[in-house]
Protein backbone atom coordinates (compact mmCIF):
# COMPACT_ATOMS: atom_id res chain seq x y z
CA UNK A 1 0.00 0.00 0.00
CA UNK A 2 3.22 2.25 0.86
CA UNK A 3 4.26 1.89 -2.99
CA UNK A 4 1.07 2.53 -4.29
CA UNK A 5 0.63 5.64 -2.15
CA UNK A 6 4.62 7.23 -3.37
CA UNK A 7 3.74 5.87 -7.22
CA UNK A 8 0.66 8.19 -7.32
CA UNK A 9 2.80 11.29 -5.59
CA UNK A 10 5.41 10.56 -8.08
CA UNK A 11 2.79 10.73 -10.94
CA UNK A 12 1.61 14.18 -9.51
CA UNK A 13 -1.83 12.47 -8.62
CA UNK A 14 -2.27 14.29 -4.93
CA UNK A 15 -5.44 13.83 -2.55
CA UNK A 16 -7.09 17.23 -0.86
CA UNK A 17 -6.47 15.04 2.26
CA UNK A 18 -4.11 12.36 3.55
CA UNK A 19 -4.50 10.28 6.70
CA UNK A 20 -1.24 8.54 7.62
CA UNK A 21 -1.71 6.71 10.88
CA UNK A 22 0.59 3.78 12.64
CA UNK A 23 3.58 3.55 15.09
CA UNK A 24 6.21 3.07 11.82
CA UNK A 25 6.99 6.98 12.30
CA UNK A 26 10.09 6.95 9.90
CA UNK A 27 7.88 5.83 6.92
CA UNK A 28 5.22 8.32 8.05
CA UNK A 29 7.81 10.95 8.47
CA UNK A 30 9.35 9.85 4.57
CA UNK A 31 5.74 10.09 2.77
CA UNK A 32 5.47 13.21 4.38
CA UNK A 33 8.43 14.90 3.33
CA UNK A 34 7.96 12.80 -0.47
CA UNK A 35 4.78 14.32 -0.88
CA UNK A 36 5.90 17.91 0.98
CA UNK A 37 9.01 18.17 -2.31
CA UNK A 38 6.42 17.47 -5.11
CA UNK A 39 3.79 19.76 -3.90
CA UNK A 40 5.76 22.34 -2.91
CA UNK A 41 9.20 24.32 -4.10
CA UNK A 42 11.90 25.36 -1.50
CA UNK A 43 11.24 29.35 -1.80
CA UNK A 44 7.55 27.63 -1.44
CA UNK A 45 7.73 26.54 2.29
CA UNK A 46 8.24 29.80 4.19
CA UNK A 47 4.85 30.61 2.76
CA UNK A 48 2.55 27.73 2.25
CA UNK A 49 3.73 25.23 4.63
CA UNK A 50 2.28 24.62 7.85
CA UNK A 51 2.23 22.48 11.08
CA UNK A 52 0.10 22.22 13.81
CA UNK A 53 -0.05 19.82 17.04
CA UNK A 54 -4.02 19.13 17.73
CA UNK A 55 -3.25 18.66 21.35
CA UNK A 56 -2.05 21.80 21.59
CA UNK A 57 -4.02 24.04 18.85
CA UNK A 58 -7.63 23.95 17.89
CA UNK A 59 -8.72 22.39 14.15
CA UNK A 60 -10.39 25.19 13.43
CA UNK A 61 -7.19 27.43 13.36
CA UNK A 62 -5.48 24.93 11.28
CA UNK A 63 -8.52 24.90 8.96
CA UNK A 64 -8.80 28.55 8.53
CA UNK A 65 -4.75 28.31 7.13
CA UNK A 66 -6.39 25.59 4.79
CA UNK A 67 -9.20 28.10 3.33
CA UNK A 68 -6.18 30.85 2.63
CA UNK A 69 -5.33 31.25 -0.30
CA UNK A 70 -1.59 30.03 -1.31
CA UNK A 71 0.79 32.79 -1.35
CA UNK A 72 3.69 32.92 -4.28
CA UNK A 73 2.41 29.15 -5.28
CA UNK A 74 -0.02 27.46 -6.08
CA UNK A 75 -0.83 25.03 -3.22
CA UNK A 76 -0.39 24.98 0.29
CA UNK A 77 0.16 22.45 2.70
CA UNK A 78 -1.03 21.84 5.93
CA UNK A 79 0.05 18.90 8.51
CA UNK A 80 -1.82 18.24 11.11
CA UNK A 81 -0.50 15.87 13.69
CA UNK A 82 -1.71 14.20 16.66
CA UNK A 83 -5.65 14.10 15.88
CA UNK A 84 -6.65 12.54 18.98
CA UNK A 85 -10.17 12.66 18.67
CA UNK A 86 -9.99 9.90 16.00
CA UNK A 87 -8.61 7.36 19.14
CA UNK A 88 -10.16 6.23 21.91
CA UNK A 89 -7.11 8.28 23.70
CA UNK A 90 -7.32 11.68 25.66
CA UNK A 91 -5.16 14.38 24.40
CA UNK A 92 -2.83 15.75 27.22
CA UNK A 93 -4.43 19.10 27.08
CA UNK A 94 -7.51 20.08 26.85
CA UNK A 95 -8.22 21.34 23.49
CA UNK A 96 -11.63 21.97 22.43
CA UNK A 97 -11.93 21.24 18.50
CA UNK A 98 -15.16 22.20 16.43
CA UNK A 99 -15.18 18.46 14.50
CA UNK A 100 -18.46 20.11 12.96
CA UNK A 101 -16.09 22.36 11.14
CA UNK A 102 -13.55 19.74 10.29
CA UNK A 103 -16.68 17.62 8.89
CA UNK A 104 -17.74 19.99 6.80
CA UNK A 105 -14.28 21.13 5.46
CA UNK A 106 -13.74 16.70 4.80
CA UNK A 107 -16.69 17.10 2.75
CA UNK A 108 -15.54 20.48 0.49
CA UNK A 109 -12.25 20.76 0.86
CA UNK A 110 -10.60 24.32 -0.57
CA UNK A 111 -9.05 23.24 -4.14
CA UNK A 112 -5.66 25.19 -3.17
CA UNK A 113 -4.89 23.17 0.22
CA UNK A 114 -3.49 19.38 1.13
CA UNK A 115 -3.93 18.23 4.22
CA UNK A 116 -2.02 15.96 5.80
CA UNK A 117 -3.34 13.96 9.23
CA UNK A 118 -0.21 12.58 10.80
CA UNK A 119 -1.97 10.08 13.81
CA UNK A 120 1.24 7.87 15.42
CA UNK A 121 -1.49 5.54 17.05
CA UNK A 122 -1.44 1.87 16.50
CA UNK A 123 -5.33 2.06 15.86
CA UNK A 124 -8.38 4.37 15.27
CA UNK A 125 -11.71 4.73 16.48
CA UNK A 126 -13.77 3.27 13.70
CA UNK A 127 -16.76 4.36 15.83
CA UNK A 128 -16.76 7.59 15.85
CA UNK A 129 -18.17 9.64 13.00
CA UNK A 130 -15.32 12.01 12.11
CA UNK A 131 -13.50 9.18 11.67
CA UNK A 132 -15.57 7.43 9.34
CA UNK A 133 -15.48 10.40 7.13
CA UNK A 134 -12.21 10.96 6.95
CA UNK A 135 -11.46 7.99 5.86
CA UNK A 136 -14.41 7.44 2.91
CA UNK A 137 -12.74 11.19 1.79
CA UNK A 138 -9.10 11.03 2.38
CA UNK A 139 -6.36 8.81 1.22
CA UNK A 140 -5.65 6.48 3.81
CA UNK A 141 -2.68 4.58 4.40
CA UNK A 142 -1.86 2.47 7.65
CA UNK A 143 2.13 2.17 8.72
CA UNK A 144 2.70 -0.13 11.88
CA UNK A 145 5.69 -1.81 12.76
CA UNK A 146 6.57 -4.63 9.46
CA UNK A 147 6.63 -7.85 9.63
CA UNK A 148 10.29 -9.70 9.46
CA UNK A 149 9.55 -10.37 5.33
CA UNK A 150 8.03 -6.87 5.15
CA UNK A 151 11.25 -5.60 6.20
CA UNK A 152 13.71 -7.57 4.32
CA UNK A 153 12.05 -6.43 1.21
CA UNK A 154 12.14 -2.91 2.25
CA UNK A 155 15.58 -3.35 2.94
CA UNK A 156 15.99 -4.49 -0.69
CA UNK A 157 13.81 -2.13 -2.07
CA UNK A 158 15.99 0.98 -0.70
CA UNK A 159 18.84 -0.66 -1.49
CA UNK A 160 18.06 -0.54 -5.28
CA UNK A 161 17.66 3.09 -5.42
CA UNK A 162 21.13 2.70 -4.74
CA UNK A 163 21.40 0.28 -7.46
CA UNK A 164 23.27 -2.20 -5.28
CA UNK A 165 21.61 -5.51 -4.29
CA UNK A 166 21.24 -7.06 -0.62
CA UNK A 167 21.24 -10.47 -0.19
CA UNK A 168 18.06 -11.73 1.91
CA UNK A 169 20.99 -13.33 4.81
CA UNK A 170 22.63 -9.73 5.40
CA UNK A 171 19.38 -8.22 5.35
CA UNK A 172 18.35 -10.78 8.16
CA UNK A 173 21.62 -10.20 9.79
CA UNK A 174 21.71 -6.15 9.21
CA UNK A 175 18.36 -6.39 11.44
CA UNK A 176 19.85 -8.56 13.81
CA UNK A 177 22.82 -6.06 14.40
CA UNK A 178 20.60 -2.72 14.51
CA UNK A 179 17.42 -3.81 15.53
CA UNK A 180 14.17 -3.16 14.14
CA UNK A 181 14.98 0.72 13.62
CA UNK A 182 14.08 1.91 10.15
CA UNK A 183 15.84 5.09 10.93
CA UNK A 184 18.93 3.17 11.96
CA UNK A 185 18.74 0.84 9.30
CA UNK A 186 18.12 3.27 6.59
CA UNK A 187 21.50 4.86 7.35
CA UNK A 188 23.59 1.64 7.71
CA UNK A 189 21.84 0.93 4.17
CA UNK A 190 23.34 4.37 2.73
CA UNK A 191 26.77 3.69 4.27
CA UNK A 192 26.95 -0.10 3.24
CA UNK A 193 25.94 0.90 -0.86
CA UNK A 194 28.87 3.73 -0.27
CA UNK A 195 31.03 0.85 0.46
CA UNK A 196 29.86 -1.34 -2.29
CA UNK A 197 29.89 0.90 -4.87
CA UNK A 198 26.48 0.75 -7.79
CA UNK A 199 25.59 -2.96 -9.12
CA UNK A 200 27.37 -4.11 -5.94
CA UNK A 201 26.75 -7.10 -3.53
CA UNK A 202 25.90 -6.72 -0.06
CA UNK A 203 26.60 -9.77 1.69
CA UNK A 204 26.77 -10.91 5.28
CA UNK A 205 30.70 -10.21 5.30
CA UNK A 206 29.93 -6.72 4.36
CA UNK A 207 27.71 -6.12 6.95
CA UNK A 208 30.15 -7.99 9.99
CA UNK A 209 32.19 -6.13 8.67
CA UNK A 210 30.57 -2.66 8.49
CA UNK A 211 27.64 -2.10 11.00
CA UNK A 212 28.66 -1.54 14.37
CA UNK A 213 25.99 -3.74 17.35
CA UNK A 214 23.55 -1.75 19.35
CA UNK A 215 23.92 -1.85 23.11
CA UNK A 216 20.57 -3.69 23.34
CA UNK A 217 21.82 -6.64 20.28
CA UNK A 218 25.26 -7.17 22.39
CA UNK A 219 23.26 -7.78 25.37
CA UNK A 220 21.43 -10.21 23.34
CA UNK A 221 24.48 -12.30 22.72
CA UNK A 222 25.46 -12.13 26.00
CA UNK A 223 23.02 -14.07 27.04
CA UNK A 224 22.98 -16.22 24.19
CA UNK A 225 27.13 -16.66 24.51
CA UNK A 226 26.50 -17.63 28.31
CA UNK A 227 23.46 -19.60 28.04
CA UNK A 228 25.56 -22.03 25.57
CA UNK A 229 28.25 -21.95 27.69
CA UNK A 230 30.60 -19.87 25.81
CA UNK A 231 31.54 -18.44 28.55
CA UNK A 232 35.24 -16.68 27.44
CA UNK A 233 33.43 -15.10 24.87
CA UNK A 234 30.35 -13.63 26.88
CA UNK A 235 33.63 -12.06 29.25
CA UNK A 236 34.58 -10.73 25.89
CA UNK A 237 31.27 -8.55 24.95
CA UNK A 238 31.45 -7.29 28.32
CA UNK A 239 34.50 -6.04 28.58
CA UNK A 240 34.24 -4.45 24.97
CA UNK A 241 31.51 -2.90 26.37
CA UNK A 242 33.21 -1.47 29.08
CA UNK A 243 35.87 -0.37 27.25
CA UNK A 244 32.86 1.40 25.30
CA UNK A 245 32.47 3.30 29.21
CA UNK A 246 29.21 1.62 29.27
CA UNK A 247 28.05 1.29 32.50
CA UNK A 248 27.96 -2.07 34.28
CA UNK A 249 24.51 -0.83 35.91
CA UNK A 250 23.17 -0.28 32.66
CA UNK A 251 24.07 -3.56 31.49
CA UNK A 252 22.28 -5.52 34.27
CA UNK A 253 19.37 -3.28 33.82
CA UNK A 254 19.14 -4.55 30.27
CA UNK A 255 19.71 -8.04 30.76
CA UNK A 256 16.96 -8.17 33.44
CA UNK A 257 14.68 -6.05 31.03
CA UNK A 258 15.79 -8.80 28.24
CA UNK A 259 14.61 -11.77 30.91
CA UNK A 260 11.23 -10.09 32.20
CA UNK A 261 10.77 -10.16 28.14
CA UNK A 262 11.73 -13.48 27.44
CA UNK A 263 9.41 -14.57 30.55
CA UNK A 264 6.51 -12.75 29.49
CA UNK A 265 7.19 -13.93 25.92
CA UNK A 266 7.24 -17.41 27.44
CA UNK A 267 4.48 -17.12 28.75
CA UNK A 268 2.21 -15.77 26.22
CA UNK A 269 2.99 -18.28 23.53
CA UNK A 270 1.93 -20.97 26.28
CA UNK A 271 -1.52 -19.05 26.48
CA UNK A 272 -1.49 -19.52 22.38
CA UNK A 273 -1.21 -16.07 21.40
CA UNK A 274 0.86 -15.68 18.78
CA UNK A 275 4.05 -12.90 17.59
CA UNK A 276 1.66 -10.45 16.00
CA UNK A 277 -0.83 -10.27 19.05
CA UNK A 278 2.87 -10.55 21.55
CA UNK A 279 4.48 -8.18 19.74
CA UNK A 280 0.83 -5.50 20.21
CA UNK A 281 0.80 -6.84 24.10
CA UNK A 282 4.30 -5.82 24.75
CA UNK A 283 4.54 -2.71 22.54
CA UNK A 284 7.76 -4.27 20.99
CA UNK A 285 8.51 -4.64 17.53
CA UNK A 286 7.47 -8.39 16.07
CA UNK A 287 10.86 -8.96 15.31
CA UNK A 288 12.36 -8.24 19.06
CA UNK A 289 9.47 -10.92 20.21
CA UNK A 290 10.79 -13.31 17.40
CA UNK A 291 14.47 -13.34 19.15
CA UNK A 292 13.01 -13.93 22.75
CA UNK A 293 10.81 -16.92 21.48
CA UNK A 294 14.05 -18.71 20.40
CA UNK A 295 15.79 -17.66 23.87
CA UNK A 296 12.69 -18.51 25.40
CA UNK A 297 13.15 -22.31 24.93
CA UNK A 298 16.64 -22.54 26.94
CA UNK A 299 15.05 -21.74 30.07
CA UNK A 300 12.00 -23.02 32.02
CA UNK A 301 9.95 -19.99 33.68
CA UNK A 302 10.98 -20.91 37.65
CA UNK A 303 14.61 -20.23 36.07
CA UNK A 304 13.65 -17.20 34.14
CA UNK A 305 11.60 -15.53 37.36
CA UNK A 306 14.61 -16.71 39.20
CA UNK A 307 17.00 -14.44 36.93
CA UNK A 308 15.18 -11.86 37.34
CA UNK A 309 14.82 -11.74 40.94
CA UNK A 310 18.74 -12.63 41.01
CA UNK A 311 19.30 -9.36 39.01
CA UNK A 312 17.07 -7.18 40.82
CA UNK A 313 18.70 -8.25 43.92
CA UNK A 314 22.51 -7.15 42.80
CA UNK A 315 20.85 -4.20 42.00
CA UNK A 316 19.86 -3.12 45.06
CA UNK A 317 23.36 -4.69 46.37
CA UNK A 318 25.13 -2.42 44.00
CA UNK A 319 23.17 0.91 45.44
CA UNK A 320 23.94 0.10 48.31
CA UNK A 321 28.05 -0.35 48.26
CA UNK A 322 27.30 -4.35 49.26
CA UNK A 323 28.59 -5.41 46.14
CA UNK A 324 31.16 -4.18 43.21
CA UNK A 325 29.14 -3.21 39.91
CA UNK A 326 31.79 -4.60 37.45
CA UNK A 327 31.82 -8.09 40.09
CA UNK A 328 27.42 -8.06 40.05
CA UNK A 329 27.82 -8.77 36.25
CA UNK A 330 30.58 -11.10 36.42
CA UNK A 331 28.81 -13.11 38.96
CA UNK A 332 25.73 -13.19 36.73
CA UNK A 333 27.36 -14.46 33.60
CA UNK A 334 28.88 -17.19 35.80
CA UNK A 335 25.41 -17.92 37.53
CA UNK A 336 23.72 -17.91 33.84
CA UNK A 337 26.55 -20.47 32.13
CA UNK A 338 25.82 -22.95 34.78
Amino acid sequence: MTEVIRKKIKNKQISSMYLFYGTETFLINELKEMLTSELLEEHEKDFNYAIYDLEETPIEVALEDAETLPFMGEKRMIVLKKPYFLTAEKGKEKVEHSLERLEKYILQPAPYSVIVFIAPYEKLDERKKITKLLKQHAEVLEVNALEEKDLIKWIGNRAAMFQVTFEDHAAKLLMQLTGPNLMLISKEIDKLSLYVGPEGDITQETVNLLVARTLEQNIFELIDKAVHRKLEEAFRIFYDLLKNNEEPIKILSLLATQFRMIYQVKELVRQGYGQQQIAGMLKVHPYRVKLAAGQSNLFSNEHLMGLVNHLAEMDYEIKNGKIDKKLAVELFLMKLNN
